[in-house]
């Protein structure tokens, strides 16, 4: 069966932006969807914080995975473990975006394991992104792993003063 699992961005809930919304989406698509709530992401180092992920959830090639901020900033670790169909990682960065400490980053990323996890990858990033998750932390996604790349003018893609309840493009994107 087709799964989705929908990763939250640093302090979010399953709640918030558009995460309702596409998990609807794709469950009227017939997908099997998880939004998880992990309030651990981007607080608890990623050496703590990865293990539960990894038990806590089913992946596979017919999976999709689908990050947002500090969701999207987990994904590469989670894909040096495990496989999916489809990538998708919005507002996603690779390092430090500004000045706050990030815990869900590796120091380093075994690229190519990465690249081998996962048969499509989808970068979605701003270049008005209040906190620098923006089109050069995509690109350098990008060039990492190939993939697609698509920027936009539209901030942080939902945010606690940004309401973006919908977002029909990750609806399109998603095979």
């Amino acid at each position: 069966m087709r799964s989705a699992i929908i990763f939250h961005g640093t302090g979010g809930n399953p709640g918030v932006a558009w995460y309702p919304w596409l998990a609807a989406r794709l469950r009227q698509r017939g997908y099997e969807v998880e939004v998880p709530h992990y309030p651990g992401l981007n607080v608890e180092p990623i050496t703590s914080f990865l293990p539960k992920v990894l038990a806590a959830h089913r992946f596979g090639d017919d999976t999709v995975l689908i990050g947002h901020s500090g969701g999207a900033a987990l994904l590469p670790a989670l894909l040096e473990h495990v496989t999916a169909r489809q990538a998708i990682l919005v507002a996603g960065y690779c390092t430090r975006p500004n000045t706050s400490d990030e815990p869900v980053l590796k120091d380093a990323y075994d690229w190519a394991a990465i690249r081998a996890h996962a048969r499509e990858f989808c970068f979605i990033n701003s270049r008005v992104d209040p906190y620098g998750c923006d089109e050069h932390q995509g690109r350098a996604l990008f060039e990492h792993l190939g993939g697609t790349q698509i920027v936009r003018d539209d901030g942080h893609f939902g945010d606690y003063d940004q309401a973006y309840d919908e977002f029909p493009l990750l609806d399109r994107l998603i095979a």
